[in-house]
């Protein structure tokens, strides 16, 4: 289990330029921006995801992981760092989501947190199909630090991608799903991106004024593995 010296708190200040409109974004943002899956008034697990922002070879970049084939829930999907809330975290209207999802990331990629500037937070949101009320946390990698899997049993890669591969039109497409949903997806890395990650990033660009246009009339649909890990753990 890890734990901090003292409880992560939000610092807005400090940031590169270029990530400026990201967190006035963020800062603005309402829920009914950013999903039609809003939390129940009761109910729903509390969770938090870390969308970390960083500056690699490329430029501008963000970490994404590969859950693993072998886990119940979104078995096989590229998504934020995070997890459910444990009682450690703390209080899931305060603090709680600040510490679950920088400890999730530094047991999930193995990442140094002291080097992780936690910046703005999103409205929670909700996953159906999971039960999970999921709060996005921004973080600044000021000093980055070596990132890889930790448990095979929980991560299947660690992996950055550049935001200018994210805004590049030709990897833009909305996904269709065989359950009928349609929503953001991204073709990067060698994989495929979508679902609720996919669906923040979308709307983390188009509010920051970072996206660029984009035929919104292209379509991809999930490759034969995705589809049957789907529907085996019932994402």
């Amino acid at each position: 289990m890890t734990t901090f010296p003292t409880p992560p708190v939000l610092h807005r200040d400090g940031l590169p330029q270029w990530l400026l409109p990201v967190r006035e974004a963020a800062e603005r943002a309402v829920p009914e921006q950013l999903s039609r899956f809003l939390p129940p008034a009761e109910g729903g697990r509390p969770s938090a995801v870390l969308m970390l922002f960083g500056e690699g070879p490329a430029g501008p970049d963000l970490l994404l992981i590969e859950r693993a084939r072998s886990l119940r829930s979104h078995a096989g999907q590229p998504s934020f760092p995070g997890g459910a809330l444990d009682p450690e975290d703390g209080d899931p209207a305060g603090g709680g989501p600040l510490a679950a999802a920088l400890r999730e990331a530094v047991e999930e990629t193995g990442l140094d947190a002291a080097g992780v500037q936690l910046f703005a937070r999103l409205p929670a949101l909700y996953i159906p199909v999971s039960g999970f009320v999921v709060t996005p946390v921004l973080g600044w990698w000021r000093e980055e630090s070596p990132v890889a899997v930790v448990d095979p049993a929980e991560t299947g890669a660690v992996f950055r991608v550049p935001l200018a591969e994210l805004t590049d039109p030709a990897n833009r497409a909305k996904l269709r799903h065989p359950s009928g949903f349609t929503g953001p997806a991204f073709q990067v890395a060698g994989r495929l991106v979508w679902g609720f990650t996919a669906g923040v990033i979308d709307r983390v660009l188009h509010f920051s004024g970072l996206e660029r246009p984009w035929d919104t009339r292209r379509t991809v649909e999930l490759s034969e593995e995705a589809v049957t890990l789907a529907q085996r753990h019932g994402s």
